[in-house]
């Protein structure tokens, strides 16, 4: 089966298809945004990828989800709650973790499908 990389560089790709699946790198926002901020702009990169991929919001399979503070649960499930608008959700882990740095407070990795 093929594996087709989209964004590709040295470290890492931002995407790999690999049959109807389609897997994303960890996606982070703008440094030292609000938790909301960040959140809102990770879902909107994740869902450029997945459409660059031939996938959709609605085809996510799961999403691991890390905050670099707990505390920031209920903010990020605010934006999360609107944007999944009651539909489709994946099965989802959130997780606190040390980010890459202490400006990133969100990231977000999904797993969808595709036709």
């Amino acid at each position: 089966m093929t594996i087709t990389r989209l964004h590709a560089g040295p470290r890492m790709s931002q995407a790999v298809i690999h049959g109807d699946t389609v897997y994303l790198a960890g996606q982070v926002g703008a440094p030292g945004a609000s938790v909301a901020e960040q959140t809102k702009a990770i879902l909107a990169q994740i869902e450029t990828l997945l459409a660059e991929a031939g996938s959709a919001k609605a085809k996510i399979l799961s999403a691991t989800i890390w905050l670099a503070d707990m505390a920031d649960f209920g903010e990020m499930n605010a934006v999360w709650d609107a944007w999944l608008g009651g539909q489709d959700a994946p099965a989802r882990a959130t997780g606190e973790a040390k980010l890459a740095t202490p400006a990133y407070k969100v990231e977000i990795i999904v797993v969808a499908a595709r036709d």
